[in-house]
Order: structure tokens, then sequence, then C-alpha cells
């Protein structure tokens, strides 16, 4: 199954830190739901500091595009994406608008030789 990894900085804000974990343990249904018919079969966040890395599996026809479009037409994950910019900001190197930023593979140990 295909796995993406991303990376994105939240705001260095202990109280905004602790709202954003909130969030996220009783995240809203309807995101859930959009997540899921993107397909995305699994997705984790982790958070070192400021830092969070998402790990992403999906479908083998998983679209990016399809995804964004998806998004874009649905007003729930607008105000959810909208919300979590308060918490969120986009690391140094990405592009304009960019939230998450999809991480390279450099390293496999099932690829190790």
């Amino acid at each position: 199954m295909p796995r993406h990894c991303f990376a994105l900085d939240l705001v260095d804000d202990p109280n905004l830190i602790a709202e954003y974990e909130a969030y996220h343990r009783n995240g809203w249904p309807e995101i859930k739901t959009s997540i899921i018919k993107a397909g995305v079969t699994n997705m984790e966040i982790y958070r070192t500091g400021t830092r969070l890395f998402m790990i992403m599996e999906v479908t083998g026809d998983f679209d990016f595009d399809r995804k964004e479009i998806m998004d874009a037409q649905n007003p729930k994950v607008r105000e959810w994406e909208k919300l979590m910019w308060k918490y969120q900001q986009a690391i140094p190197w990405a592009k304009p608008g960019e939230k998450w930023v999809l991480m390279n593979n450099i390293y496999s140990l099932n690829n190790f030789i």
C-alpha cells in the first residue's frame, strides 16, 4: 500500500499546541469521512516540539489532485483547514500557501543491501 510522509510546523505557543492536539483527539467526523473517501486508509500524526510528521497510507488509485478538488468542494473541510491555520505555520521551504510538505524517502531498511 503506498505511503506518503509530510512535515509541517506549529506555532511555538504551548497553549495553541495543546488546543491543536485536543482538536485532533476529538476530530470532526466529517473530516474523517472526507479523508477516507479520498482513498486514505490510515493516517498518523506525530509531534516533536513544534514539528509535525504525518504518515498517510493510501489506496493504489489515490490521487492528490482529486483529493484537493474534493477538499475545495467540501465546506466542512474548508472550515477545518481555516481553523487549523491558527495553529500551523509552513516550514521554511514550503511554497506560498502550502501547508503539509511532502517528504522524500531517503532510506528504507527493506531496500538496504
